[in-house]
């Protein structure tokens, strides 16, 4: 069905400004961009009073099965952990968010949301996904993850995701702060094993993502030829040069202290969670604004599901990312046509064009003056339907 989406303020991510026009959408596709646009016979009209018309947003790092409230009993089985995976994607399509990716998920649940996403048997946003991450035994995730030791093990493991559906392979290259008894510094699968999986990943045309906050373990990760940085704690000059230089992309995902912090034990967070937040934070927040002023390519990740990280907490990110010295159209940037290419979606997703899918994010108030109005999403079309109204 054509619809005809008028009187919207639209934001072009790209070169950085906004303009009044229509969007006239058929069978999901952005057909005609201009104003005053006149509605074909049986469009339906939506008309948008003003408001400010985004790219879907992304977030590319989530953990669809995952409760962001510690103080909620967990999920005792598979029917549990999926029925509370569904309402996540509801929640990201509440903030605007059209496409998420999963970087580890419980028993492979979210290779088969992504499945029944695509074919329409559930609402949310679009997903690539990643089974189980990859970790060495007792090593940060091991409770979810597939715990594998040597090169030829891990070889096996990725090979395994691989078969099992897995848009990306997720390593962990250090440990971290949900996981008690390891620490964010250390390091974790080695060279050899993580180099093995990026091998096994590359063969098949899947990409890398690691877990990586300390130092040490970010470079091992480089060294393996590893596509994405996660959180970046602890990046040095050295790390960035060689990110740069290899093309290698950062989601820093500021969220995933900042709540942990905010909510602290009182809140539930466990305490050795806390602890380890606080020595992290800081060398967090000064990791990012280093990397992305040097030009490291940086996309849209919150680490939802983590405590108090919720899964229509996406636009927290931008706010938390213009603190850190962004303006609001670069930080909209990241979280679009950005993160579209991490995805390797930017020829249909990412930007506002004739002849990308109709995904909007629709927002009353402009996030390009006031990054914190991105907290308040009225409207969330993917396909060219509305999939959420405020």
């Amino acid at each position: 069905m054509k619809k005809l989406f008028k009187n919207g303020k639209i934001v072009d991510v790209e070169k950085k400004e906004t303009y009044a026009a229509d969007i006239l959408v058929d069978d999901g596709v952005i057909r005609e961009i201009g104003p005053h646009l006149q509605a074909p016979r049986g469009a339906r009209v939506v008309d948008l009073r003003g408001s400010t018309v985004l790219p879907g947003l992304f977030n590319c790092h989530v953990h669809i099965t995952s409760e962001p409230d510690p103080r909620k009993p967990k999920p005792q089985n598979d029917a549990a952990l999926t029925i509370q995976a569904i309402n996540n994607l509801a929640l990201h399509l509440s903030s605007g968010v059209t496409y998420v990716r999963d970087v580890g998920s419980a028993n492979l649940i979210d290779i088969e949301l992504r499945e029944a996403v695509r074919d329409g048997r559930v609402k949310g946003p679009d997903m690539q996904v990643s089974g189980r991450c990859i970790c060495m035994t007792g090593g940060h995730g091991w409770s979810s993850g597939r715990q594998a030791d040597g090169p030829d093990e891990c070889r096996k493991a990725a090979r395994e995701m691989l078969r099992a559906g897995a848009d990306w392979i997720k390593v962990m290259a250090t440990g971290g702060v949900m996981t008690k008894g390891v620490e964010p510094g250390s390091e974790q699968l080695t060279v050899e094993e993580m180099t093995a999986i990026a091998e096994e990943a590359h063969k098949k045309g899947a990409l890398t993502c690691t877990h990586a906050q300390g130092n040490a373990g970010i470079k091992n990760a480089l060294k393996a030829g590893i596509d994405c940085i996660e959180h970046g704690i602890y990046l040095d000059d050295e790390a960035i040069d060689t990110m740069l230089k290899q093309g290698t992309w950062l989601v820093a995902t500021l969220c995933a202290p900042h709540f942990i912090l905010k909510h602290g034990i009182a809140g539930g967070v466990p305490e050795y969670a806390v602890r380890k937040t606080e020595i992290v934070h800081d060398h967090h927040f000064a990791s990012f604004q280093k990397a992305y002023k040097a030009g490291v390519k940086c996309a849209c990740g919150t680490d939802a599901g983590t405590p108090y990280n919720p899964h229509n907490g996406t636009p927290n990110e931008l706010v938390l990312m213009v603190r850190a010295g962004l303006t609001p159209f670069q930080a909209i940037e990241t979280a679009t046509i950005n993160s579209a290419r991490l995805l390797g979606v930017d020829d249909i997703l990412g930007t506002i064009e004739v002849g990308k899918k109709a995904h909007f994010a629709i927002f009353k108030k402009d996030p390009t003056e006031d990054i914190e109005n991105i907290t308040d999403c009225e409207m969330t079309v993917k396909n060219g339907e509305i999939v959420y109204k405020k």
